[in-house]
């Protein structure tokens, strides 16, 4: 496995950009170092690493993910997301932990905004019963990223949304004064509200939401 991310590092150093690493830091707010690989580039060599490991025709691995996230530079982690979201269908009940370690490690919405809805939404779909047993936790978690997750995870399922459930771990939010817990409770009610908007509309009219949820879930609302 080091062999292969050599690989990564190899492709990565000969295509940093001092000139964009600056900006892109500060767009993350200073928190993460970056080697300045714009998205398009970093996803054309991602497609070269793939093809050179085979690593999409091998087992989920777990110990790959996590050489990446231990790397400085965020692009590295981007890399890791990437891997993630083409591995969706390999992921097991006994992988949720991982994904736990993910989202508290090296925390940032570019991170969490990608693992909740993809990776730990396709677990729960595969594994209804980590609802239960995991995620109701989170909900109400010390770790506000936890928290983020929980809300977000079904934004993909549209019509097979757990309406209640949603609605449920907004309610128990809806006083925070966290800014990126705001934001995920208006993402979520917006999202659901292309599948079921007059059920979103009822329910942002009927509970006290701050304002900054009630102006991102209302955006597709008559």
């Amino acid at each position: 496995m080091f062999t292969k991310t050599l690989i990564l590092t190899r492709l990565f150093k000969e295509n940093r950009n001092a000139a964009n690493a600056g900006p892109m830091r500060n767009y993350m707010k200073g928190h993460f170092p970056f080697l300045g690989i714009k998205s398009p580039l970093r996803k054309e060599l991602e497609k070269q690493f793939f093809k050179e490991t085979g690593l999409l025709h091998e087992p989920f691995n777990k110990e790959l993910i996590e050489e990446l996230w231990n790397k400085q530079e965020r692009e590295y982690q981007y890399t890791a997301l990437t891997y993630m979201e083409k591995s969706l269908r390999k992921l097991q009940k006994s992988d949720l932990p991982f994904m736990e370690w993910l989202i508290t490690t090296k925390s940032w919405w570019d991170t969490v905004d990608t693992i909740a809805p993809k990776p730990v939404g396709k677990i729960a779909e595969y594994f209804p019963e980590v609802i239960n047993e995991t995620i109701d936790g989170w909900a109400m978690h010390e770790n506000m990223w936890l928290r983020r997750a929980a809300i977000l995870f079904q934004l993909k399922y549209k019509e097979k949304t757990n309406e209640s459930l949603l609605y449920q771990y907004i309610r128990k939010n809806a006083e925070s004064k966290e800014f990126f817990i705001q934001k995920a409770i208006g993402w979520a009610l917006r999202e659901y509200s292309k599948t079921n908007s007059a059920s979103v509309k009822e329910f942002i009219e009927g509970h006290k939401l701050a304002p900054l949820s009630v102006r991102e879930g209302s955006k597709y609302l008559k």
